[in-house]
């Protein structure tokens, strides 16, 4: 069976070429939600709504194991998703504890008591969805304290690269970092918390200057790929991919092959009618 990949867009694309190429035995299935992007100016119920209606579609193509590779998605929806809605069988899982337990040097499990961690001040860039849910801070909280998060809402980010506009993304993720580093001057360690944000991240860099930044995709991968050997029934055969949109396929195609510079296509897929309809 194909593992899902589920993003608002093309974002995750990220997560899926890395986990792609860490786990190259498995097969995976891809979809995003061009038609409904970008999530990171959503309401939680919709987001939810979105989330679910993608979810059920990789469940149509036999994915019982869904990776949610959109931070807004993780923050907004994944809780309720995991508590409310989850049907015995089907797993669904985010982005954010990944990097979390990196950041805090907390293996996957451990269920001690929050601590101390080394790692004091940290800088989150992320959609306005996700740093209004403070999903991240919650998460955070599970495992440490005494963690200052300044949180850096990055309107326009995702549109200007989801129509491929990297200049304008360039420009725009370095004034989002003036802006936060006006408020908290010295982070130790960054966090990109959207899966699109990898896309320009020679330009945080940049801004940012000699600081840490976490790398979402690697962490994903060697995430799951520790998920998959403590559940190798999750894991499918022959490896194959496949791509699907709710938006234009031809559009969403011809960006995701600038984006991963090797030929993509994508199929489409109509967002599900029933209790999720939007």
């Amino acid at each position: 069976m194909p593992v899902g990949i589920f993003d608002s867009g093309l974002g995750g694309l990220n997560i899926y070429e890395t986990l792609a190429r860490r786990l190259p035995g498995v097969s995976f299935c891809y979809y995003g939600d061009n038609g409904n992007a970008p999530y990171g100016v959503c309401s939680q119920d919709q987001i939810f709504r979105y989330s679910c209606a993608g979810i059920e579609h990789l469940w149509r193509f036999g994915c019982d194991l869904v990776i949610l590779a959109c931070n807004t998605a993780s923050a907004a929806a994944l809780r309720r998703i995991q508590e409310e809605w989850l049907p015995d069988g089907k797993r669904v899982l985010g982005v954010f504890v990944p990097t979390i337990e990196k950041l805090t040097e907390r293996s996957w499990g451990d269920v001690s008591p929050p601590r101390q961690v080394a790692i004091e001040r940290v800088a989150l860039f992320a959609t306005p969805a996700t740093v209004a849910s403070r999903a991240f801070q919650r998460e955070l909280s599970f495992r440490a304290v005494g963690v200052d998060v300044e949180a850096q809402p990055c309107a326009g980010l995702v549109d200007a690269i989801e129509d491929g506009d990297l200049m304008l993304a360039d420009a725009i993720a370095q004034v989002h970092v003036e802006a936060l580093l006006r408020r908290m001057p010295n982070p130790q360690a960054a966090v990109l918390g959207c899966t699109h944000y990898p896309y320009v991240e020679d330009a945080f860099r940049q801004a940012l200057g000699p600081l840490p930044i976490y790398n979402q995709p690697e962490l994903v991968a060697e995430s799951l790929a520790d998920y998959l050997r403590r559940h190798p029934e999750l894991k499918g055969g022959r490896a194959r991919e496949r791509f699907v949109t709710s938006g234009d396929p031809g559009s969403v195609s011809i960006k995701a092959t600038r984006f991963l510079h090797r030929c993509i296509e994508f199929e489409q897929i109509p967002v599900p009618a029933g209790r999720f309809e939007t």
